[in-house]
């Protein structure tokens, strides 16, 4: 597979057509950085609307030739060694992830006047994993005794008081006078939203369009965090994961010591960006 053939141009006689190299680096720096289109056009020298385009062609591109590698099929067995992830690090068993539905909605700014009036379970229905969900579709293993017990459990997501319960949709429990186990269930709950939570920070900080709404149409929304996703397991996958890369910016540790901001008195140390 190469990005290369699938976005290369045709060459006309008023104009040379803009390189595969070109229109991924200006993707690339879209994605990572999360400047907007009117940036890339004076740092390009493309015009707007032309980077706009490029960005769609580009992000339609990764995923179509490289979503079957980087994404992983849901199959059972994968659902069960998620599972089994779940129980040992957050101590939740039979959890297959959460539903950070509110901090997605909030990138889709051309969709808020949708979403401004409607519950957060009522728009969950509306996306394709809830109809696969209760279609049975996901290949989600059936339910079966948990580790050391005796109590037949089935495999479920977890999510905040805004979901509804269903078969594979667990949920806190509501009010504030609750007895020992039902706090101890709301605390392993959160604990196990806490990870994906973490997952889904680490990958809106290595592409930080995602630190911004993204004032695009649905569409080319959606396009942009397919492609994201796609090529945030390329990356990992490739260069392994450094824990450094999310607490730092390279470079800042190289600035000398004795430099000043603007005339301030307070003397630069060695500079770490928390992220």
């Amino acid at each position: 597979m190469y990005l290369g053939t699938r976005l290369l141009g045709i060459d006309t006689n008023m104009r040379k057509s803009i390189t595969p190299a070109e229109k991924l680096a200006v993707t690339l720096r879209y994605l990572g950085t999360g400047c907007t289109f009117i940036d890339l056009h004076y740092t390009f020298k493309l015009g707007a609307s032309t980077v706009e385009n490029i960005v769609r062609e580009v992000c339609i591109a990764v995923w179509e030739e490289l979503a079957h590698i980087e994404m992983p099929s849901l199959t059972e067995q994968l659902w069960k060694n998620t599972a089994e992830m779940f129980e040992q690090r957050a101590n939740f068993p039979h959890c297959l992830g959460a539903r950070l539905l509110m901090q997605i909605i909030n990138f889709c700014t051309s969709m808020s006047d949708l979403f401004g009036r409607t519950p957060d379970s009522t728009i969950f229905k509306k996306f394709t994993l809830w109809n696969l969900l209760t279609r049975n579709e996901l290949n989600i293993p059936k339910a079966c005794p948990i580790t050391n017990t005796n109590i037949v459990a089935n495999y479920v997501f977890v999510g905040d008081e805004a979901f509804g319960l269903s078969e594979h949709v667990l949920r806190p429990y509501g009010g504030r006078n609750l007895t020992n186990k039902k706090r101890i269930f709301n605390y392993r709950l959160s604990r196990a939203r806490r990870y994906v939570e973490c997952a889904f920070g680490i990958l809106s900080n290595k592409w930080r369009i995602f630190h911004r709404p993204l004032n695009v149409n649905t569409e080319l929304a959606v396009n942009i965090t397919n492609a994201c996703c796609v090529l945030h397991n390329f990356v990992r996958e490739r260069n392994g994961i450094d824990f450094k890369d999310s607490l730092t910016v390279e470079g800042f540790e190289e600035i000398n010591p004795k430099e000043q901001f603007h005339g301030n008195m307070i003397s630069r140390t060695k500079c770490k960006t928390m992220i």
